[in-house]
């Protein structure tokens, strides 16, 4: 029975009011549904998984909902790796990998079913599905998912009741299922590592998904170049909700914070906060992605003269990082080193920092010292996928010190940041930023530019601003 909500209107619920709630309800169940297209590919996951961990019990959570305030939750957001195995994004759910006598797996997976109508929390609860919205029968989810589903409210009891089998889980997702078995923290990362290592080459449904975030993602941009007059007659805010219009119509949201950083604020890796000024004369960085509705996201930035034309010196800096970017992605290509499109990018940004006497030379010396780090501050890239920043739990050997290889898609975003206090530079070079950054998809003989539908080169961007610029 829900509990009574302090501060609520109503003292209770009368015996009448009860039995005129759960009577005169008509059967929804959905007969017409199929399996989603992306079941297949999350069976051959599912399978690749079950091969690293022959004779082991595997639990992989989807999450809950995180309250925001009293009985306002955040947007849930399932664990991607939950996602991964299965292409459901329900809450309260669990996936089981049962070990076989012949080292495979048989798969289940756990889900909240639809709401009985034999009492009154269908109604009272907060979560209910009155409140947030219909759930999908564990019969509807058999037919979608093409996996065996059972009531996740015996999912605890059901992990305690075999304490014999070698069991892993994903830790920190759902802490009911964490104490219902026993692990340990060591085991416990070799599986959230696996789940990293198996997002790492994306199979050609993911790659398409990533095509469709990238290409709206190139509409948002648009979007925002058409209503550049309306930014500066506001702040960065408006440009904030303009990309999210483009992410919200075309797909679930955006994948990350939006960056709207105007002016000094381009300095600020992840300036999120989107309330400054937008004025002529200064560069906007955009730093934004649109998330599809099976939660793929790009990654994409450009930097813009919010008059429409750079600078001689703005030009200067965005030539910097144009050329860097270029010599960058020649890089990516199978069988290369992950780290060689960054090393590139940050080879020629050291040069062309000394060249300015920014730092001291010879250009080699100053890269493998790391001092253009001081102007440059991050990595110049990352694997992209369900995760703006993909596969972050798997082993360095496999992603930082591993290989590129077909299917791989990543991003290349060199960047120069002249923080408006450095006085190690001169006065008109500071509160200037630029990062230029896209996604690219690791082919059989070399990369795809997912997102060279938008301009890179600076005379492409200021043709590109003057046909769409409002």
């Amino acid at each position: 029975m829900a509990k009574r909500r302090k501060n609520g209107l109503y003292a209770g619920i009368s015996e009448e009011l009860s039995a005129l709630m759960r009577t005169g309800w008509a059967d929804t169940e959905r007969h017409d549904l199929r399996p989603d297209e992306q079941a297949p590919y999350a069976a051959r996951r599912r399978a690749a998984l079950s091969a690293r961990f022959p004779g082991e019990r595997l639990v992989i959570p989807s999450g809950h909902l995180k309250v925001r305030s009293n009985d306002d939750s955040y947007p849930f957001r399932p664990y991607s790796g939950y996602v991964h195995m299965t292409g459901d994004q329900a809450r309260d759910g669990a996936l089981v990998l049962e070990p076989r006598a012949d080292g495979g797996h048989d798969a289940h997976c756990y889900q909240l079913p639809r709401d009985s109508r034999d009492d009154n929390d269908f109604w009272t609860v907060a979560t209910a599905e009155l409140w947030m919205g219909r759930r999908r029968s564990l019969a509807e989810s058999e037919r979608v998912l093409g996996l065996p589903c059972r009531d996740v409210r015996t999912a605890a009891d059901d992990l305690a009741a075999a304490p014999g089998v070698p069991t892993r889980i994903v830790r920190g997702v759902d802490p009911s299922l964490e104490a219902a078995v026993t692990t340990d923290e060591e085991r416990d990362a070799g599986l959230e590592e696996a789940l990293s290592d198996l997002r790492l080459v994306k199979d050609d449904w993911e790659i398409a998904e990533l095509r469709k975030a990238v290409d709206s993602t190139v509409r948002g941009f648009t979007d925002v170049v058409g209503e550049l007059s309306r930014a500066v007659a506001s702040s960065e805010r408006w440009i904030e909700g303009t990309f999210f219009r483009r992410a919200r119509l075309e797909g679930n949201a955006v994948g990350y914070g939006t960056i709207c950083a105007a002016g000094e604020h381009a300095t600020i890796m992840h300036w999120t906060n989107n309330d400054g000024p937008v004025r002529p004369g200064e560069l906007l960085l955009l730093d934004a992605g649109v998330e599809t509705h099976t939660l793929y996201t790009a990654d994409v930035t450009r930097t813009l003269p919010i008059s429409g034309a750079f600078t001689p010196l703005q030009r200067e800096v965005y030539d910097a990082v144009y050329q860097a970017q270029e010599a960058g992605m020649a890089a990516v290509k199978p069988g290369a080193a992950y780290r060689d499109f960054h090393e590139a990018c940050q080879r020629h940004l050291a040069a062309r920092l000394v060249d300015w006497g920014f730092i001291e030379g010879p250009a080699d010396r100053a890269y493998e010292l790391g001092l253009q780090r001081r102007f440059t501050l991050a990595g110049t890239g990352h694997m992209l996928g369900l995760d703006v920043h993909d596969c972050a739990r798997a082993r360095n050997e496999e992603y930082v010190d591993g290989v590129l290889e077909p299917g791989m898609v990543l991003t290349v975003e060199p960047g120069l940041y002249f923080q408006p206090d450095d006085l190690t530079v001169p006065e008109e070079w500071r509160g200037i930023g630029v990062r230029i950054e896209d996604d690219l998809v690791v082919t059989d003989d070399g990369h795809e530019n997912l997102s060279a539908g938008l301009p890179r080169s600076a005379d492409d961007v200021e043709e590109w601003m003057a046909r769409f610029a409002g």
